[in-house]
């Protein structure tokens, strides 16, 4: 499998939105698991407000990417194959959203 990196533009309204992707992710996940591997996302407060995404995968190819935004209801085709990994430190305690 190779990684890649996933960009999702302001596909959400709020975090109740978002949680329910996460878990409909998972789920969908479970079933792709031969094709694919959610490693980790960062929720982004776009411009206008809205909330995107940065994800992380392994998939098998592309198009198991693009199957798994369709079944979660997060489509994207900004999808990006990763050159390599260079990490400088951990990463920091998750960010609590008030």
């Amino acid at each position: 499998m190779d990684l890649y990196i996933i960009r999702r533009h302001g596909i959400w309204s709020n975090e109740d939105e978002l949680a329910a992707t996460n878990e409909k992710s998972l789920q969908v996940g479970e079933d792709m698991k031969d094709r694919l591997r959610w490693i980790r996302s960062y929720a982004v407060t776009e411009e206008d407000g809205r909330i995107g995404s940065v994800c992380i995968y392994e998939a098998s190819d592309r198009e198991a990417i693009r199957e798994h935004g369709q079944r979660i209801g997060a489509p994207t085709e900004d999808v990006h194959l990763a050159r390599g990994t260079a990490v400088k430190r951990d990463d920091p305690e998750p960010v609590t959203i008030v």
